[in-house]
């Protein structure tokens, strides 16, 4: 499995294709999802970037992400 810097991340946020977010340490694809158009979810997620915090207080739980593929996972920055 990839892994995948938060630098890494940011060319992942829907403007050349691909859309990927991290939440804990797992990197997800939400390309083929429908709620993440251009890289925007619910106008104020955004791919390429750790959702984490973001994913704490939203008003679904983690459980919504299983419908998305794990393409990597989030390494620490040195």
């Amino acid at each position: 499995m990839r892994t995948f810097t938060k630098e890494e991340l940011k060319k992942y946020d829907g403007s050349e294709g691909l859309m990927y977010f991290a939440y804990g340490r797992q990197v997800y694809d939400v390309s083929a999802s429908f709620l993440w158009k251009k890289g925007k979810h619910q106008a104020t997620h955004y791919a390429g970037c750790d959702l984490t915090q973001s994913l704490e207080e939203a008003p679904h739980g983690p459980e919504l992400l299983d419908r998305y593929p794990i393409v990597g996972e989030l390494r620490d920055e040195e």
